[in-house]
């Protein structure tokens, strides 16, 4: 699904690069700033009716509403509805929400003023315009967002969105309609999600919802439910049709994307369960049965050797020697890790219950760079959760020093109800040092990240384009294996499997790059040739 919600899945609200398709960055940072992604431009849906009611959606937050966006679409659309990019145009409005911090929430309320002034133009010119909010806020407050100003007419939780077509058809009665059940089972699995980006060159497929680790400062186990993983053949479906239409890197997307659990072959439900990393633990009993990560991983790794694949957001308990030596062996598979820490405290970690201490964290990462030489690693980490002290902010900084990550997604705590910490801790550490502390973090990642990636500096790195870049129309921008931005001139290139055929690198080409600079969020360089990914493999 075009384009992660849990640990790893956030935009990266204070500008660092984002694991994501150049098509959803860009309102990936809007949204991080309390503005919507907008539609984008759309060719006639296939299958769409034209003359049926026209809505217009708005996705803030993580990938996996992108994913839901995706999936609402192909819902409405076999409705018989029409999709359009203009608000003014609009029957219907439905904002894909988020609810993992306050600031999240924030957004979709301002943008309520803008919608309020918008249904009362359009009560007095022709039919009423409908209002629905989906996804978490919808499932975490449903009674405050249908009596708060009454303008919302539907909400409907992550798990919901098949009932959208009743709720819409209530609305328009002028009632107010909600679902927000939670379910143990629901995942989507027979509806191929509708692209919102005709002609990307990256993808997000969803392979399962939910999580069960209940971390203490989370709030997506109580909006998006329990964790279930989608069938293996679906998702293998989905992404042999992506590589037909030409995606050349697909994302397996979901909140604990590496505890996937495939249920529905009866012969592996007595499977033992795979052992967690070392050091590491949960807070639910370890369960039998079921294709797990590594044999997926295996299988869509098969489907086609020149489409890239990586996943997330992971958590750092489920990394089996199956799934590095994986990582390790195919060429496609790349060699990029998210590594959630969320703080370099043990003590802290046990007040989040996360299932490790610093040590455990630390040994998983030198297994994971012995098993994966060159392992490019990102994390999450959060600034001034409750009883945080100094010296446990320290331990952070020196995590950060130790292991020196390429990619960061850094952000200040912001208590959840419902939660854990809502419940048992307090949120103690003041505004102003929380704001403090995410600075020194954020200032600390920098200066780790540009010595990482200065290491890249005279190495030839193999770049998937995605587009030109943002700030001149000169020169091309895409992602190395490590999922770090690499600008190039956009110049004429010899092909490696044709010499003496020159042309222009386009989206979805692969390109060789020598590295002659290096910053924490960027790379440059020279290119040298158009090649592809199996034949950059084999020169290896």
């Amino acid at each position: 699904r075009r384009a992660r919600c849990g640990p790893g899945q956030w935009p990266a609200w204070r500008g660092f690069a984002l694991p994501a398709g150049p098509d959803l960055r860009h309102f990936l940072r809007a949204a991080a700033a309390g503005q919507p992604g907008p539609s984008p431009e759309l060719p006639p849906e296939p299958g769409s009716n034209p003359g049926g009611p026209k809505v217009y959606l708005e996705t803030y937050g993580c990938q996996m509403n992108v994913s839901d966006t995706e999936i609402v679409w192909a819902i409405l659309q076999k409705n018989g509805y029409a999709r359009t990019k203009e608000l003014g145009e609009a029957d219907v409005v439905l904002l894909v929400t988020c609810s993992v911090r306050e600031k999240a929430e924030q957004a979709i309320w301002n943008r309520l003023q803008h919608l309020k002034a918008l249904k009362a133009r359009r009560r007095q010119a022709r039919a009423p315009l409908r209002v629905g909010i989906l996804g978490c806020m919808a499932e975490r407050l449903k009674e405050e967002i249908l009596h708060r100003e009454k303008l919302f007419n539907v909400a409907a939780g992550p798990d919901a969105y098949r009932d959208l077509p009743r709720l819409l058809a209530v609305a328009e009665s002028g009632q107010q309609a909600a679902n927000v059940l939670l379910s143990l089972d629901e995942t989507y699995a027979d509806i191929l999600p509708v692209q919102t980006s005709a002609g990307g060159t990256t993808a997000f497929v969803s392979i399962m919802r939910g999580c069960d680790n209940m971390c203490s400062y989370c709030i997506v186990p109580f909006t998006r439910g329990r964790e279930r993983s989608r069938p293996i053949a679906s998702i293998l479906q989905e992404v042999r049709m992506l590589s037909d239409q030409g995606v050349k890197e697909v994302t397996l997307l979901g909140q604990n994307v590496n505890s996937f659990r495939d249920l529905s072959e009866v012969q592996f439900q007595s499977v033992a369960a795979p052992g967690l990393s070392h050091g590491f633990s949960t807070v639910y009993k370890a369960r039998a049965g079921g294709l797990r990560f590594s044999h997926l991983l295996d299988q869509v790794s098969r489907i086609d050797p020149e489409m890239r694949i990586r996943f997330t957001s992971p958590h750092p308990k489920d990394f089996p020697d199956e799934v590095l030596q994986l990582i390790q062996e195919r060429p496609n598979i790349c060699k990029q890790l998210h590594l959630p820490a969320q703080s370099g405290s043990t003590r802290v970690l046990e007040a989040m219950r996360r299932g490790y201490t610093r040590e455990a964290y630390l040994e998983l990462v030198h297994h994971v760079r012995d098993s994966i030489p060159g392992v490019s690693l990102s994390s999450d980490f959060i600034a001034g959760f409750c009883g945080e002290t100094e010296e446990d902010h320290l331990q952070t900084v020196s995590l950060l020093q130790e292991v020196r990550y390429n990619v960061g997604f850094l952000f200040a705590y912001s208590m959840r109800q419902k939660t854990r910490a809502h419940h048992r801790l307090q949120d103690d550490v003041p505004a102003d040092v929380k704001k403090r502390r995410l600075e020194e973090l954020i200032a600390t990642f920098r200066e780790e990240a540009a010595r990482a990636n200065a290491a890249l500096v005279g190495h030839t790195q193999l770049v998937l384009v995605e587009g030109p870049s943002k700030r001149s129309a000169l020169e091309l921008c895409g992602r190395n294996d490590g999922n770090i931005k690499v600008i190039f001139p956009d110049t004429e290139l010899e092909d490696a499997a044709e010499p003496g055929a020159p042309g222009r690198a386009q989206p979805g080409d692969y390109v060789m790059v020598k590295v002659t600079f290096a910053s924490s969020q960027t790379l440059r360089g020279v290119p040298l040739c158009r090649t592809t990914l199996s034949r950059a493999a084999a020169s290896h």
